[in-house]
């Protein structure tokens, strides 16, 4: 009878244990999937005919690629781009952006100052965000603002939820073309795309 009793206890905690890895194992499993699933998603972000809506919280669930100071003399301004995590391991892997990778660029004013460092300049108030989608498909022939392997669009800071660009030729391509042998991207300003 102690034999029997002692048998179903070691058989009990055995049973514990293998359901204890196994939920870890498969929480693991899931959590990475999860996370390579959600790094290049940005076709959630597109509806059936391509509108492209930006992504919330992006300044909170993406990591910061890189940022530029525009110095101009309308106002200075700070160009600040993310994108999803896992986006910038993969450009160093293969050099280029998956399919799906989603760039958010947001634009703001400038404040500055003299400090202990010097004349510092912070981004101040928003202007507007920048959205673009790696297509390589080219899902969406008919819709002028998909093209040259990617999704564009444009979010002016008085209405952030209104996708004001119509023509991506017109209102994206121009400021790009220094950029195009870099598929459009200025990745020289990206410094984690460079290898470790």
């Amino acid at each position: 009878m102690t034999r029997g009793i002692a048998f179903v206890i070691l058989t009990l905690t055995a049973l514990a244990g293998f359901q204890l890895i196994s939920s870890q194992t498969t929480n693991s499993s899931q959590k990475t999937t999860s996370s390579q699933g959600a790094s290049f998603n940005g076709f959630e972000l597109v509806d059936k005919t391509g509108n492209i809506r930006k992504p919330a919280d992006f300044r909170d669930n993406y990591q910061l690629l890189g940022t530029w100071m525009v110095l101009d003399p309308k106002g200075n301004q700070m160009h600040v781009t993310y994108a999803p995590p896992g986006a910038a391991e993969y450009y160093r892997t293969n050099k280029k952006f998956a399919d799906g990778t989603v760039l958010v660029k947001e634009i703001s004013s400038t404040d500055h100052a003299q400090m202990t460092t010097g004349d510092a300049h912070w981004a101040s108030s928003t202007i507007q965000w920048f959205v673009m989608i790696k297509d390589e498909k080219n899902r969406f022939p008919n819709n002028a603002l998909w093209g040259d392997g990617w999704g564009w669009a444009l979010f002016k800071a008085d209405a952030p939820d209104k996708q004001v660009a119509t023509d991506h030729k017109k209102d994206c391509i121009p400021c790009h073309i220094p950029a195009k042998s870099n598929d459009w991207i200025y990745v020289q300003g990206y410094p984690v795309l460079k290898s470790k």
